[in-house]
């Protein structure tokens, strides 16, 4: 089992590794196929944290509305664009944006009027997200490069953050959410689906770095993560599960391999205790 190295940077590399890889089997099929994202062959497997994870989250009118290529790169755990309950004429900032699917979605919520910006550390994840804002025809969306640690914005830019299945991957969260308070205006609502754990989670499942890339390891305890958002200045803070995962779901995630060593007891402890979960907090 690979373990999760100490140095931040050096784990924002290996994410960044597994992430750009789908992007760029994405980029170099002639014909992507067209199959129902995210199921295994897409999403899942090895590329993203499992189908039971990333299966039917866009309605078929949604879906509809967008290049094939951006439902094949979706790797996220949840809807975020139908949860901010976005209003025409707002600022919507997506961190951790991938091929683009919930920013060129936002950007149509917002209309002429609003603007959504991407943000994301993968070159590759960037060009498909290009390709995908060009073949869709929407211009008001820029996709920009950067760390969701560092958000090259400045300080009240955006109404609405939102986020897929990506705070969960992150170096250092404490920063993240405090970017990301940073960045939205007084009032601003911060509405993001991601992996959280209900309890404590095994720290053999913990320093698994598959697990980690895969949107297992790095989930923060749904106490932890009110806590960190309440220390960032958030306030209103929900947590809404929306589906709960089994043991063999977190072990076809990509820890299969940590999974395997845990107790009966552990074992236990872990089953349906990790959630996607729709959390919600508004800057004062």
């Amino acid at each position: 089992m690979n373990t999760v190295p100490n140095d931040d940077q050096q784990l924002r590399e290996a994410v960044r590794e597994r992430y750009g890889r789908t992007a760029l089997d994405v980029l170099s099929a002639s014909e992507p196929r067209a199959a129902s994202c995210c199921g295994a062959d897409c999403c899942g497997g090895e590329k993203g944290i499992g189908d039971a994870v990333t299966s039917d989250l866009y309605s078929s009118a949604e879906l509809g509305e967008l290049p094939l290529a951006a439902t094949l790169a979706s790797l996220g755990c949840g809807n975020p664009t139908a949860l901010a309950a976005l209003k025409p004429g707002e600022k919507v900032l997506d961190l951790g944006s991938g091929g683009g699917i919930d920013v060129l979605l936002s950007a149509r919520r917002v209309g002429p009027t609003g603007f959504a910006y991407g943000l994301d550390m993968t070159d590759a994840m960037l060009e498909l997200a290009e390709r995908n804002r060009a073949e869709a025809g929407i211009e008001n969306v820029r996709f920009l490069k950067g760390e969701i640690e560092h958000i090259p914005l400045p300080a009240n830019t955006v109404d609405v953050v939102i986020s897929n299945c990506v705070i969960n991957l992150s170096a250092d969260k404490r920063r993240a959410l405090g970017e990301a308070f940073r960045v939205l205006v007084p009032g601003g609502r911060f509405a993001v689906s991601d992996i959280v754990f209900q309890g404590q989670i095994p720290r053999v499942i913990r320093a698994d770095l598959e697990a980690w890339a895969g949107g297992v390891a790095g989930a923060l305890e749904e106490e932890t993560y009110r806590q960190l958002l309440a220390e960032a200045g958030f306030s209103a803070i929900e947590v809404e599960v929306t589906r709960r995962y089994a043991l063999d779901d977190i072990a076809q995630s990509g820890a299969q391999t940590s999974v395997a060593t845990l107790s009966d007891e552990e074992r236990a402890g872990v089953d349906g205790k990790f959630v996607s979960a729709f959390i919600r907090a508004r800057k004062p």
